[in-house]
């Protein structure tokens, strides 16, 4: 993010857009926009983007953009759509700048693409010939089929994945729509349909984890036959990249707001019943409000209800609630929001997203830790994995930054931790520490990195987890870099 002048709020483009000023310069109309016009439209004073088929005009949205100038001068004149998928996918670009639409962009007539067909043998007496690979590969390795009793309806999906668990599956029943989502890497496969008759909010979600199996089981409202499952969604018995598939969010309840700091505090959300989901470690979720008429969405990774001492049990889980902590700016529109929901009211919460993956720790040695403010918060799960289950870490390190020592969250409980886990550490930078601080000072830098990251032998094998504001984490991974660390031994958090 820059630094915005003053009158360049979220708040005040809102104000904008509902002003009745004319943001396209086309005075209401919607055209057909070719690639040709389009690409004429690449200056700053001048510059119109397109995503997913619409064309916008963005020049007056330029001085609002918290990512500044310069990231939508990127797209000026061209397709931006898979630069914007790679930075902020999660925000609600329609809704923004809906008085930016220029119109659609032009179809080019094209040529119907050439099919080749391939022949495979499925089994040694059995062939299948004229079909995709990719489409054989996906129904030999995910199918479902659905059973039931007097009163229960049982949905099963085979995914022939192992290791299967809890954090991979992620199901929702609301109104009569169930969605069940199965999770591989980058990839998922879908299970959505209207069914047919009503069932109970509450049902039971089984994993056989070895052979990659699914139990959804639902408890039927009324004791009838079901003739169908149901009709099926758009979306359903679908395999495609998550990127592709979009954001699915429920309404969850506020029921505690606790004070962290001065100005953090821990919000804890209630999920459905309705809702069988679990946030993995290095995974956030997105937050999505309408404020003013404008849907916000913002993302935010799930911590801990408290930072554990005793590492003896596998990881935490909660099932039932989603911890949040939040730094509340006095000019946030989207925190004092957040910070005036009373206990009871509801917020949309969507399904997690992140490439983050444990095995990353798992081979690991030395992990390293590096959080400038809120960044600490992937950093809590994480902690909490690495000394409860990856017995072959030699050294864990947090290093803290901050400004002052009143803006250090959970600062006792690393402490105690610390002293309760050898292999734990956990140093506190201030940039702006009191007379009486005894501790390191200043901002990253590759001489701070230096003195604070040593490995517990010479070639042991590191992984260095990054995250805070944008600037803190660009600097930080090129200051490691610029100190020999590999690509392959960072991983920055970025939503």
């Amino acid at each position: 993010q820059v630094p915005l002048k003053p009158g360049r709020s979220l708040m005040d483009w809102i104000r904008l857009t509902k002003s009745g000023k004319d943001l396209t310069g086309l005075k209401g109309r919607l055209i057909e926009v070719t690639e040709d016009e389009l690409a004429k439209h690449n200056r700053k004073e001048d510059c119109w983007v397109c995503i997913r088929g619409l064309v916008y005009n963005v020049t007056p949205y330029m001085e609002y953009h918290p990512g500044g100038e310069e990231e939508l001068m990127k797209a000026a004149g061209a397709d931006g759509t898979d630069l914007f998928d790679q930075v902020h996918r999660w925000v609600n670009y329609e809704s923004m700048l809906k008085e930016c639409l220029v119109g659609r962009m032009a179809f080019k007539p094209m040529a119907a693409p050439k099919v080749k067909f391939i022949q495979v043998m499925f089994f040694p007496f059995f062939s299948v010939t004229s079909i995709y690979i990719f489409s054989f590969l996906y129904f030999l390795f995910y199918s479902y089929d659905w059973f039931q009793t007097d009163g229960l309806i049982t949905i099963v999906i085979y995914t022939k994945q192992k290791d299967m668990n809890a954090e991979l599956v992620i199901v929702d029943c609301q109104d009569k729509r169930l969605r069940g989502e199965i999770i591989l890497d980058d990839h998922s496969y879908l299970v959505e349909v209207e069914l047919d008759h009503a069932v109970q909010d509450d049902f039971t979600v089984n994993i056989a984890e070895k052979v990659g199996k699914v139990e959804i089981i639902l408890r039927k409202k009324d004791n009838v036959h079901w003739q169908v499952l149901g009709r099926p969604l758009e979306s359903h018995n679908t395999f495609i990249k998550r990127v592709d598939r979009g954001l699915f969010y429920r309404r969850c309840k506020l029921v505690s707001k606790t004070e962290v700091t001065h100005d953090t505090k821990l919000f804890c959300f209630m999920l459905p019943k309705s809702t069988h989901l679990q946030v993995p470690t290095g995974q956030h979720v997105y937050l999505k409000q309408i404020i003013a008429g404008t849907e916000v969405v913002k993302p935010y990774t799930p911590v801990l209800p408290s930072l554990p001492l005793d590492f003896k049990e596998p990881s935490w889980h909660d099932g039932a609630h989603v911890y949040l902590m939040i730094k509340i700016y006095p000019c946030g529109l989207f925190t004092q929001a957040l910070d005036h929901l009373q206990i009871g009211d509801c917020i949309s919460v969507s399904s997690p997203e992140g490439n983050f993956k444990k095995s990353q720790v798992q081979t690991s040695e030395d992990l390293f830790l590096l959080a400038a403010g809120t960044g600490f918060t992937p950093m809590v799960k994480l902690l909490n994995f690495a000394l409860a289950e990856v017995s072959c870490l030699r050294t864990v390190k947090l290093i803290f930054f901050n400004k002052t020592e009143d803006d250090i969250l959970w600062r006792n409980q690393l402490e105690q931790l610390a002293l309760k886990d050898e292999r734990f550490e956990v140093q506190f930078v201030l940039s702006e520490p009191a007379e009486d601080w005894v501790g390191k000072q200043g901002k990253i830098s590759p001489s701070l990195l230096s003195e604070c990251m040593k490995r517990s032998r010479k070639d042991s094998k590191v992984l260095i987890c990054i995250c805070g504001p944008t600037p803190f984490t660009e600097q930080g991974v090129q200051y490691l870099k610029d100190l020999g660390y590999s690509q392959e031994e960072l991983h920055a958090f970025t939503a």
